[in-house]
């Protein structure tokens, strides 16, 4: 297993094919050096042991839904955070002195970022969708032992898909639609439960339920707008049916997402931890697991992440964790910033009292709004310094002030972002863009030679590791106060 995968971490970090792996290890007595292997008679490899491996991981975690590498490099990238002793040079008013020290990974000052994986594969017009989802069931259905109508025939011709795709005209795509669409109902209607589970009969069914309509005497149409159009979890390929489609920055993506968590000090860092999902997840969705998964910090931690991470559901779970929250740039509307000085209850459904230190006559909650009404006496508003900032309406007797608690929060992040520890928290932060970028260049995560959630996601792990290592050779190479035995190790 400790071979199987060595193997897998030193291939990403090589940027080798599994037969090229095999190679190596069989010939170079480099790569038998680093996997152990150099007393073996015969090397425990062949062509088909990474494939298998692989395979294997994929199935168990298909049927138990725990990904059994994520454990081990996040395990692994324990141990090298241990073994690295990262040298925070971060010296923070609000966190304890012990993080002023030196950084292991329970000490965590962590920072965090996400990145699109895009799928391995192409981009598909809905003629070519359809056509291609049609054309798969009904290979499947003529090298059965059903005999396909003389009209579906033309599906299985080497050239057809060429004739239909590639030599059209636009005013002839709607017409081809239709016919396939038509042709559609009649292979559905062949199949019937017996290609239950066939996986190219489920994306046919899955594909029109997506795509088209059916009307009142069992033909179908293609979907409009006016039908209510179509979500980011449509099929996007037959080839990847798990891929989601998602614009983001301008750019789009059919794919995944991923998210990393990276703890780092003067000298060197490692990603503690990863995350692997449909590109419909969101940023502050990734936040949540990577949080519940996490037991309470005895010491205070700190997660420094962008705006897209941020939201009052995030920061009240990083609170429960002792785990403050600092996201470097803020979305939406501009607070008051005297709304910061206004003190309410536990639940935030009552101001208790204003930036003047006065306490309300009365106070009424919006629970659908979020927002409280406060009502002070108009004397002690016509003299409090702060009625410039705070403009409350005024009435003949009172004058009120509409405020939530979730203005508060915002008004005192505001403050916050003014100080020179957020200042040192955003110049940290950073570091965390240079991971996509390495992932893309070195360690090419958009062109996997595997399509899937769970196959990818597999590939993804293998890279972070060799990631991990490959920042953790280069500590080693650089701590000049190492001993030799501990170097050697």
């Amino acid at each position: 297993m400790n071979i199987q995968i060595g193997a897998l971490i030193i291939k990403e970090f090589t940027g080798l094919s599994d037969e090229d792996m095999l190679s190596a290890l069989m010939f170079d007595i480099r790569f038998q050096y680093a996997l152990h292997t150099t007393s073996f008679l015969e090397q425990p490899m062949s062509d088909r042991t990474l494939g298998r491996f692989r395979e294997r991981c994929s199935a168990y975690e298909k049927e138990t839904g725990i990904d059994l590498l994520h454990d081990t490099i996040t395990s692994l990238s324990s141990e090298m955070a241990q073994m690295m002793k990262l040298d925070l040079s971060l010296k923070l008013t609000s966190l304890s002195s012990e993080m002023a020290q030196m950084m292991k990974l329970d000490l965590s000052l962590k920072r965090m970022d996400s990145l699109m994986v895009a799928s391995n594969i192409r981009r598909m017009s809905r003629l070519e969708l359809l056509y291609t989802c049609v054309a798969n069931l009904a290979k499947e259905v003529a090298a059965g032992e059903e005999e396909l109508p003389e009209g579906l025939v033309h599906y299985t011709r080497a050239d057809d898909r060429s004739r239909v795709i590639y030599h059209n005209r636009s005013e002839e795509t709607c017409d081809k639609i239709t016919a396939i669409l038509k042709d559609a109902v009649t292979l559905k209607g062949l199949c019937g439960s017996r290609y239950d589970e066939s996986s190219s009969y489920q994306l046919l069914l899955r594909v029109l339920r997506e795509q088209a309509i059916e009307e009142e005497d069992g033909t179908l149409r293609l979907r409009t707008k006016e039908d209510g159009g179509m979500d980011a979890s449509i099929l996007q390929n037959p080839s990847d049916p798990d891929a989601t489609y998602r614009e983001k920055a301008g750019k789009q993506n059919r794919g995944y997402a991923a998210n990393v968590a990276e703890a780092a000090g003067e000298e060197g860092s490692i990603v503690t931890d990863y995350q692997y999902e449909q590109n419909t997840y969101s940023d502050s969705q990734f936040l949540k697991d990577h949080l519940e998964k996490e037991s309470g910090h005895a010491e205070p931690a700190v997660i420094v992440t962008d705006g897209a991470y941020s939201g009052t559901a995030n920061e009240e779970l990083a609170a429960g964790k002792n785990v403050q929250l600092v996201t470097t740039n803020l979305t939406g509307r501009e607070a008051q910033d005297i709304a910061a000085d206004f003190e309410f209850n536990e639940d935030g459904t009552k101001v208790e009292k204003c930036a003047g230190g006065f306490e309300p006559k009365s106070c009424s909650h919006n629970p659908k709004t979020g927002q409280c009404t406060a009502s002070f006496h108009r004397s002690q508003c016509e003299q409090c310094p702060h009625k410039a900032q705070c403009r409350p309406k005024t009435f003949k007797r009172t004058c009120r002030k509409t405020i939530s608690a979730n203005t508060k929060r915002r008004a005192e992040q505001q403050r916050y972002r003014g100080t020179e520890e957020f200042s040192q928290l955003s110049s940290f932060r950073n570091g965390v863009e240079a991971i996509p970028s390495i992932l893309r260049r070195k360690y090419h995560v958009d062109h996997m030679p595997v399509r899937g959630l769970i196959r990818s996601r597999f590939f993804f792990g293998c890279k972070i590791g060799a990631l991990n290592f490959g920042k953790f050779c280069r500590y080693m190479q650089g701590c000049k106060s190492l001993a030799p035995n501990t170097a050697m190790a």
